[in-house]
């Protein structure tokens, strides 16, 4: 049996704020991150936030594998993928997404491609393939009914299936979707999102205690837009030690997409407050643009929208620019997990929250076989805007 060899590795997010040296075997530096072709431009900024910490610099090269794939498509509208150089014993951290991106792929074939893809590493004979979908498109297909399909099970079966051992994502549409993979198989991170917009909120629109305290706590409100957005809203408002507001709809199920009225539920009123509505995610806008009309006639300061998967399809652009035109809309932030610059052209008031930071944090953890605790703990707004460490 070989001996075995390690080497230091300096921590620099230890919790009393001392480096710590660990040591992990040296055979971990054999991993490559790769994308398919819907996220590219994503994955490389991953590697560019890894390779600028000292520890990985040696092995930056064997860790930028965004070209290593090409797609070989037939006439008749098949594909293969190829890899173009061996990867024979590396674990493969790949990313991909099928939403909205920046080949412009749809969905179905962005799927066949990642499927497609994972084939090709297995037999390539690469080590652990870790696939690292930032948004699932299907993940609010999770509902089992008796004659309907289930889009996310069907996805995570199928990964799990070719031979994945891990998967990550930001922000699944439910928490009962992890249970659709077996973790014997395949092991499940769901990321919680909100972290990386709550320390947008605190880089960008709070920036000190004094405003935390003095105009956040005062002024400031988080509302849900139905429901069950409660609990994730409800987070914010803990977090910033604002106010609740909930949105309770009556729908008219023998209509799709239809709301009948919005029961606007508040302990304070809401009268010159800024208020900040939170959503995983946003896709037509047409049930945000029904909540800000009746938010409206409460007369707040202004509404903003706060989500972490920007959809946006259909008619949603419209419907935003319309909002922020007749003064109802002020500001939306969401993250870059759906591709985003065309968006950043139609819609005005929309500002993007990066993510591949945390990416990289995350793939940092598991190369060195770290915990990824604090990106699961509550969010310390004060401690934050104290230190501007986000994994302090």
């Amino acid at each position: 049996m070989a001996a075995f060899r390690a080497f230091p590795i300096l921590l620099f997010f230890a919790p009393n704020g001392i480096l710590t040296t660990v040591y992990i075997d040296v055979s971990m530096k054999d991993f490559v991150i790769t994308a398919t072709r819907s996220m590219l431009s994503y994955a490389a900024e991953v590697v560019r936030q890894i390779t600028r910490f000292p520890r990985f610099n040696p092995f930056a090269d064997a860790i930028n594998g965004v070209g290593l794939l090409k797609v070989e498509p037939f006439a008749d509208g098949e594909m293969e993928v190829v890899i173009k150089e061996s990867i024979r014993g590396k674990n493969i951290f790949l990313f991909t997404g099928c939403a909205r991106n920046e080949a412009n792929i749809g969905i179905n074939e962005a799927k066949i491609e990642l499927y497609h893809t994972i084939d090709a590493l297995k037999r390539g004979q690469g080590g652990k393939i870790i696939v690292f979908e930032p948004f699932v498109s299907c993940s609010r297909s999770d509902r089992t009914a008796r004659r309907s399909s289930v889009g996310l099970w069907v996805h995570l079966k199928t990964l799990a299936g070719l031979g994945v051992q891990h998967f990550i994502t930001y922000q699944l549409h439910s928490d009962k979707s992890k249970t659709m993979l077996d973790p014997t198989v395949c092991v499940i991170d769901d990321i919680p999102g909100h972290i990386l917009l709550k320390r947008y909120l605190c880089d960008h629109f709070i920036q000190n205690t004094d405003a935390l305290n003095n105009d956040v706590r005062k002024n400031w409100a988080f509302c849900s837009v139905d429901a069950g957005g409660e609990k994730l809203a409800r987070d914010f408002a803990n977090a910033f030690g604002a106010p609740l507001v909930v949105a309770h709809k009556q729908r008219d199920y023998s209509k799709p997409n239809t709301i009948e009225s919005i029961n606007i539920l508040s302990s304070e009123p809401l009268e010159g407050k800024t208020l900040w509505i939170v959503d995983d995610m946003v896709d037509t806008g047409g049930s945000v643009v029904s909540l800000i009309r009746a938010l409206e006639k409460h007369h707040p300061k202004e509404i903003n929208i706060i989500i972490m998967h920007a959809i946006f399809s259909g008619k949603a652009s419209e419907h935003m620019n319309q909002l922020a035109a007749e003064g109802l809309l002020n500001k939306i932030i969401a993250s870059d997990t759906v591709y985003r610059p065309c968006l950043a052209n139609e819609i005005g008031c929309l500002h993007v929250a990066p993510s591949a930071e945390i990416s990289a944090q995350i793939i940092r953890n598991i190369v060195a076989n770290t915990p990824m605790s604090r990106l699961f703990k509550a969010f310390n707004v004060e401690k934050y805007l104290t230190s501007q460490n986000l994994f302090g």
